[in-house]
């Protein structure tokens, strides 16, 4: 290890003192978290600046950095799968109409599938606005090998029909969805959770003497999982910090300046469907600048970690105490919108690279060519990974599917990152508004019993 690396990793343990002695002060996890978001973007350009882009000493650094921000990463999705499981299935047991969970799972479907609609539309709208087209677009060695892997994939997602997409929610092993085996792992850990819940009711009802033991088991089960999440979120700052510090260190300007139209504009878009965001949750009586307050450290994460299912921890946290959804709609919303209707990932993308390549190919943008395109946006939005690269399987999906060839995804390649960290806070802003509105559609808000359950 090079002195260099040695000063650097010296200054990088300093900043993680310096947001410790913070916490120790009672800061709320917002002023936390814009600490540590401020503290790695100086640090990660500090870096770039003093060594140079594509440094050995920033890698070397890196390495180490590394071990802070995808270790919490990996804390968060460690705690996915039992979180989900235990809260969904608490949350069904303590229900108090079992029928209103149907009436919970369609009207957050509905939202998610509306705005990942909205969001298309505003995708094909700014593209057009900004006149991006795929003439021109640059081919280096990155993108050549990027465009032979999106070819591989392209069979085993063609052959993928919507019946066959939604026969994979069902969880035929859920022991083996609980390690996460596939894309669709969580919403089949939920189905399952929903089942054993609704099981669990049928035996209180029937077996009046095992209707206190359910209870108990049920406390305790979500009680511990609570504290781990709590337990874990307490180290969002220094994830944050270690994140932000990879990203930056690792941004390619000359990337960006070749590409910034089209950063520009999805960044515009995005900001659009934001202030959509806004607007739907106040139709339903929430002040759109409390609400993005309250879940401003939770988009941060997203921002950072660009996961929305290594989100879902603090999207439930979330929702549940600041915006006082209930357990069982701050679940649903959170992990249905992981994986259903991404409004970043799944909406504006493959709208905007559809718009690019149409022409190209001597397709019209027309009112048929726009309703097809939402039309397929909006149904193959379902299933899609809430990782990182969700969004590129997003465009294997609707490139094809419009006659279209997906060697636009390989070409952005250099800028990806930087524009998925966006999308990613954009799907889970999606997942909370639909939270929201569900919540407040159906009149039902978390109580203070709930609350004090989810910061224990």
């Amino acid at each position: 290890m090079s002195l260099a690396v040695i000063i650097n990793l010296i200054v990088f343990i300093s900043l993680i003192f310096f947001l410790n002695t913070q916490q120790r002060k009672t800061y709320t996890l917002s002023r936390l978290v814009l600490i540590g978001l401020i503290a790695g973007s100086i640090y990660g350009l500090a870096l770039q600046l003093l060594h140079g882009e594509g440094s050995d000493v920033i890698k070397a650094t890196l390495d180490w950095v590394n071990i802070v921000g995808s270790g919490y990463v990996g804390l968060l999705k460690m705690v996915i799968m039992p979180l989900v499981l235990v809260s969904m299935f608490s949350a069904v047991v303590k229900l108090d109409k079992s029928g209103s969970l149907g009436k919970i799972s369609g009207v957050t479907i509905s939202v998610l599938l509306v705005t990942t609609m909205i969001s298309a539309l505003i995708g094909i709208a700014v593209t057009h606005t900004f006149g991006l087209t795929a003439e021109g677009l640059t081919e280096g060695a990155r993108e050549t090998a990027r465009v032979a892997v999106l070819e591989s994939r392209i069979s085993t997602v063609s052959d993928l029909t919507i019946p066959q997409m939604l026969v994979s929610f069902i969880p035929t092993n859920p022991f083996a969805d609980l390690t996460g085996t596939r894309s669709t792992s969580i919403i089949a850990v939920v189905i399952f959770a929903i089942l054993a819940g609704i099981a669990a009711r049928k035996v209180s009802q029937e077996k009046e003497e095992l209707a206190g033991p359910i209870n108990t088991f049920v406390d305790v089960a979500q009680s511990i999982v609570m504290r781990l999440v709590k337990m874990i979120m307490a180290l969002t700052p220094y994830g944050i910090l270690a994140l932000l510090t990879k990203v930056v260190a690792t941004s390619n300007a000359a990337d960006i300046l070749n590409l910034l139209g089209f950063i520009i504009a999805s960044y515009v878009a995005i900001l659009l469907m934001f202030v959509v965001h806004g607007l739907l949750v106040s139709f339903v009586g929430v002040n759109p600048i409390d609400y993005f307050k309250k879940i401003w450290p939770v988009l941060t994460f997203a921002f950072s970690s660009r996961s929305s299912a290594a989100t879902i921890p603090l999207n439930v946290e979330a929702q549940i105490t600041k915006l006082r959804v209930p357990p069982a709609i701050a679940n649903l919303s959170a992990t249905f919108g992981a994986t259903i209707g991404q409004n970043g990932c799944a909406g504006i993308y493959p709208a905007m690279l559809a718009v690019m390549v149409a022409p190209t190919m001597g397709i019209p943008i027309d009112a048929h060519f726009i309703l097809s395109l939402v039309a397929i946006i909006t149904v193959s939005s379902f299933g899609i990974a809430g990782v990182g690269g969700g969004a590129t399987f997003a465009a294997l999906i609707v490139l094809p599917a419009m006659g279209l060839p997906v060697t636009i995804a390989a070409l952005l390649i250099s800028i990806e990152p930087l524009i998925d960290m966006a999308r990613t806070a954009l799907n889970v802003s999606g997942a909370m508004t639909a939270g929201t509105i569900t919540s407040r559609v159906l009149g039902e808000k978390s109580t203070d019993e709930q609350v004090e359950s989810a910061q224990a």
